[in-house]
């Protein structure tokens, strides 16, 4: 999972509680981010219809779905997030060996296995439910 994730969920969770359109200066001050890479994320929850822009001086971002269906899973298929993988796989497949041989198949489908049950999982959370975790924890003023 990479950070955009956390990036797109705390910004949605901001445009929530601003119910207004919000410029990625003000988003990334909130995230504690740069505007640029906020504006990269954006990007993406704007191409799978999650948000709105609106240009001008007093444009931004808006969400434009309800809070109470956006879900995590959402998200994640927006940013193509893989919650479990692995950049090095051990073994070859060629090896006669069939540890060496069968390793790297055998893991690919347990990440495969853990990535479905991380989006299963995922896909119960909304963002009105962080905003409500929030509020719950008096973290929203």
């Amino acid at each position: 999972m990479t950070s955009e994730f956390a990036v797109a969920v705390h910004g949605l969770v901001y445009l929530n509680q601003r119910q207004i359109t919000t410029s990625s200066e003000e988003l990334a001050s909130n995230v504690c981010t740069n505007p640029a890479r906020v504006r990269k994320v954006m990007a993406k929850l704007k191409k799978a219809g999650i948000i709105a822009t609106k240009e001008g001086l007093e444009g931004g971002y808006h969400l434009i779905g309800d809070p109470d269906t956006i879900n995590l899973k959402q998200i994640c298929d927006a940013l193509d997030v893989a919650f479990v993988s692995s950049s090095w796989k051990s073994g070859d497949e060629n090896n006669p060996c069939m540890v060496a041989s069968g390793m790297s198949g055998v893991m690919d489908e347990i990440y495969g296995e853990l990535n479905d049950l991380c989006r299963d999982r995922m896909e119960q959370i909304t963002i009105k439910d962080i905003h409500e975790k929030l509020i719950r924890n008096r973290l929203i003023i």
